[in-house]
């Protein structure tokens, strides 16, 4: 059996920590546009996405992005939908189990990537009622990215 590799320990953490009292549609918007101007401030090329149960509920796309990014997004957040863990969590976790996601999944390529860049919007008790996802970056720079933002609107 392989043990965690640090920055699958990292992650983990991240996932535990990063929970919402409460998230509505009104928290969507807020937090999709503080990844907007966080993200256009620094001038990223980014798509980005928040969806609540089945619902689309924000997505932009800014400078730089493309359609390429519009698809990612959707895998990557399909990812978390299945697992219940960030899409850089289950791609670390194959990999520290010695797998690889692409093929050990069984999963279609085409729906899921297992790349970072979404991440589960988790409750404090534990329950997933969205997930949000930027695309844009490589994949740890759009986790970090992600995982920076939530920890600023968890923090107002």
């Amino acid at each position: 059996m392989s043990h965690p590799t640090a920055l699958h320990e990292q992650i983990l953490a991240e996932e535990s920590e990063l929970r919402f009292t409460s998230f509505t549609r009104r928290h969507a918007w807020e937090l999709g546009c503080l990844l907007r101007d966080a993200a256009q401030d620094r001038s990223l090329p980014m798509a980005i996405g928040i969806m609540l149960g089945e619902q689309r509920a924000f997505h932009t796309a800014l400078d730089g992005s493309s359609a390429d990014n519009d698809a990612w997004l959707a895998r990557k957040m399909a990812v978390v939908r299945r697992y219940g863990r960030s899409s850089l969590g289950v791609g670390e976790q194959f990999r520290v189990g010695g797998r690889d996601f692409d093929t050990d999944s069984r999963l279609d390529t085409d729906r899921f990537a297992a790349h970072g860049g979404a991440f589960p919007l988790t409750l404090a008790g534990g329950e997933i009622v969205g997930v949000v996802g930027v695309s844009g970056l490589p994949q740890r720079e759009d986790h970090a990215f992600l995982v920076e933002q939530l920890r600023v609107y968890l923090g107002r």
